[in-house]
């Protein structure tokens, strides 16, 4: 599970329990009528309760920091592998939005990798077909 899930459930649970010590605490003192008898529950429950509203927030904002997802991989070439070098038509794969060249790394050895057409692609990065 990703660490920031676990900062936000952290989060939402801690501020879930610090809610229940305040409404606790509430209604300890509600049924009160003196001040010297109304302290137990504001040491007890109203205090605890609202520093852990404050560290559930904070743990939720924590968790709003970290991102959810690992930085994006790269798609470069090893550079010990020279660029492809092929001038048949690019190609591409069913639901793609790149145009490759047939020896492209990506696409090599695909069987279904079919011929662009037409299609307004993009081109890829590794085998850049295009200025040819």
């Amino acid at each position: 599970m990703p660490t920031s899930r676990v900062l936000l459930w952290s989060g939402l649970a801690t501020a879930a329990g610090g809610a229940v010590l305040c409404v606790l605490g509430w209604y300890g003192i509600s049924g009160e009528r003196f001040a010297e008898r109304q302290l137990p529950y504001l040491a007890s429950c109203t205090v605890p309760g609202a520093a852990l509203i404050v560290a559930g927030a904070v743990l939720i904002g924590a968790a709003g920091r970290i991102p959810v997802h690992g930085p994006a991989p790269s798609v470069e070439a090893p550079e010990d592998t020279p660029p492809p070098s092929s001038d048949e038509p690019p190609v591409r794969v069913p639901g793609g939005t790149l145009a490759h060249r047939p020896d492209c790394p990506l696409v090599a050895g695909r069987e279904d990798a079919g011929p662009a057409g037409g299609a307004e692609l993009d081109p890829c990065p590794v085998c850049e077909p295009w200025p040819r």
